[in-house]
């Protein structure tokens, strides 16, 4: 995690203590090809990762090849756990459980569009977040988001020490 030393004074102690600044630990992407592409992307960054021992989340992907996708990425599979939820409420429950369980490095949950109370709870969910998120939002967008490799990197490295 991020630390910035901030002065913080109690009244009765006047003691210097540092704050802890949490990175954004769950992004939203729009994808219009299933999240294949996302996941290329990604796979590297989740090889790496499964080698910590901890696992992989994969909610709701959709039918795409992604066991060889990752496995070509040299990705542990014996660490990739795969969920299948009934519907968008029940993927992003799975996915704050995931989120906040501390036996995770990496969550990846296909969801169909968010709205206002999806993005509250998310932002709730991370500021307790003990690894990487990632909902790939299925349905073309006009505005969507360019995933930056070595930030979800840094982001990951800073969540996890």
């Amino acid at each position: 995690m991020i630390s910035s030393a901030i002065p913080l004074h109690h009244p009765g102690i006047w003691q210097t203590a540092t704050t802890t600044n949490q990175p954004q630990t769950v992004s939203t992407m729009s994808s219009d090809t299933s999240g294949i592409d996302e996941l290329i992307q990604l796979s590297s960054k989740m090889a790496q990762l499964s080698k910590l021992g901890r696992w992989i989340v994969l909610i709701n992907p959709p039918s795409i090849d992604y066991k060889s996708i990752l496995s070509q990425a040299g990705v542990s599979m014996n660490k990739v756990l795969l969920v299948h939820a009934r519907d968008d409420v029940e993927s992003l429950w799975a996915m704050e459980k995931a989120l906040t369980s501390g036996t995770n490095s990496a969550v990846i949950c296909w969801a169909a569009e968010l709205d206002a109370k999806d993005n509250r709870r998310l932002e709730l969910v991370n500021k307790s977040a003990k690894a990487i998120g990632i909902i790939l939002q299925t349905q073309p967008k006009t505005s969507s988001k360019t995933l930056d490799i070595d930030a979800w990197q840094k982001q990951f490295i800073n969540a996890v020490h």
